[in-house]
């Protein structure tokens, strides 16, 4: 009667207790672990081709770590799990829980069709959301003090990892085949995480808060994928965090904002798709051909700007955007081109490898003005003067928009004044930043009056 660690968030061995908890019951009753995975067919079709290729590489990954003994089944989850109960006479399943609005309907429908336990251990984050409330007992509203009570709270040390796990051998269907995609992913897995943690702690993070803005230079961590997929937990981050020998406070409040998002989500599970408040009269946004073009115009990198175009696309060539230009791009498509900002998070979720419902929505929410704890709406990004502010020799500019490689210094920010000397296969300015600033402030008044 082999235990299941039903596998989601946590592909990882280390610093899982969901899977302490299988193995120690397994012990108990000197019997067996039953690594499973279950390809959910509404989870994989909603996900884009970089998230499935980089998830199947992780699994793979997996798969080594268990000796070559993951059990991946196709269907849905409250199809497949109970079915594997039985086959296998399971007398519990255990999972770590979860805590997105699918994840939890998911997981409430494969407890009442199992007849043995559904136990959850943990979560994905360092403080579970909902556990944090204000002296008053309801949710944080604003980030500062929910990160105060978030660091007063503190968090449980990293569980050890299980040794010599007694895995069972079961049927598996195999690691989905990876999807066509011409995105340039890192390597997959709980290993390779640990290695690019490690060396950015020794080499990189005491720099963190000085270079964190600068997409020209490689100075963030890029752990947001490893962290989606669970391949490392924010606990551990943490608890390296502490023996840090400098200042890590920025770092550690970053990971903060993501349990802050995951937090709200967690209390407003409608915020996946709907803003939490309204800032501007519906008739301000853009619709029919002529949004449809300027949607396509910023999808593809071609508005003319290009802060804006080199975000758009070194998003299709890494899966991946640097955090400081997602901002300007959202803040361009939401107030510069009046597109609904669902549009924009749909798309981001289509790309990007580290795709997270809770942090892509209510980061694009942040932007928006709609969101708790949010930028006002009033405050417009300005994609020329954060170019040249964040990206001063226009190198992040010229490595992704090779039509500008030619144009030099800070010049590149603006090709538009170079006048015959513009290269002719760079669009002109899609439309007036001053003008449309200009439009969203009117907007944002008229929905105060």
């Amino acid at each position: 009667m082999p235990t299941i660690h039903w596998f989601r968030r946590d592909l990882r061995l280390a610093d899982n207790p969901a899977l302490l908890a299988a193995v120690e019951q397994a012990r108990a009753a000197d019997d067996e672990v039953v690594p499973l995975f279950v390809v959910d067919p509404a989870l994989w079709r909603s996900a884009g081709a970089p998230r499935l290729t980089y998830l199947a590489r992780s699994l793979r990954a997996l798969d080594e770590s268990v000796g070559g003994r993951l059990v991946v089944r196709h269907g849905p989850a409250s199809q497949v799990v109970p079915a594997v109960a039985t086959e296998v006479g399971a007398p519990a399943v255990h999972v770590t829980a979860a805590t997105e609005p699918y994840g939890r309907r998911r997981d409430e429908a494969v407890e009442h069709a199992l007849d043995v336990p559904l136990v959850r251990t943990g979560s994905p984050y360092a403080v579970a959301p909902g556990r944090l409330t204000t002296q008053g007992g309801t949710p944080f509203q604003v980030f500062t003090p929910f990160r105060g009570a978030w660091l007063d709270h503190g968090w449980s040390a990293p569980a050890r990892r299980p040794q010599r796990v007694p895995w069972a051998d079961v049927r598996s269907d195999g690691v989905p085949d990876e999807p066509a995609t011409d995105v340039d992913l890192p390597a997959a897995g709980e290993r390779a995480a640990h290695a690019r943690w490690t060396t950015y702690l020794q080499d990189e993070l005491a720099e963190y808060a000085d270079l964190r803005n600068r997409p020209d230079l490689d100075g963030t961590s890029r752990l947001s994928i490893p962290l989606k997929y669970g391949e490392l937990h924010p606990r551990t981050l943490l608890a390296d965090l502490a023996q840090a020998p400098f200042d890590v406070a920025t770092f550690r409040s970053e990971l903060a904002w993501r349990e802050f998002h995951a937090d709200v989500l967690w209390h407003h599970p409608g915020a996946a798709q709907q803003s939490l408040r309204t800032v501007v009269p519906e008739d301000s946004w853009a619709s029919g051909d002529a949004a449809d073009a300027a949607f396509e115009a910023w999808a593809a990198g071609r508005t003319g700007y290009p802060f804006v175009d080199a975000g758009m696309r070194q998003l299709r060539a890494l899966g991946w955007m640097h955090n400081r230009v997602r901002m300007v791009v959202a803040s361009f498509l939401v107030k510069d081109l009046h597109v609904r900002w669902q549009r924009g998070a749909a798309h981001f979720m289509e790309w990007l490898v580290d795709g997270d419902i809770s942090q892509n929505q209510l980061n694009w929410q942040w932007v928006a003005g709609t969101g708790r704890d949010a930028a006002p709406y009033f405050r417009v990004f300005n994609p020329v003067t954060q170019g040249e502010k964040f990206d001063p020799d226009g190198t992040y500019v010229r490595r992704w928009v090779p039509e500008l490689r030619d144009v030099p210094g800070r010049a590149v920010h603006q090709p538009w004044k170079l006048g015959l000397e513009a290269p002719e296969d760079y669009p002109d300015p899609i439309v007036d930043h001053g003008a449309e600033r200009k439009v969203a402030l009117d907007d944002f008044h008229r929905g105060r009056d």
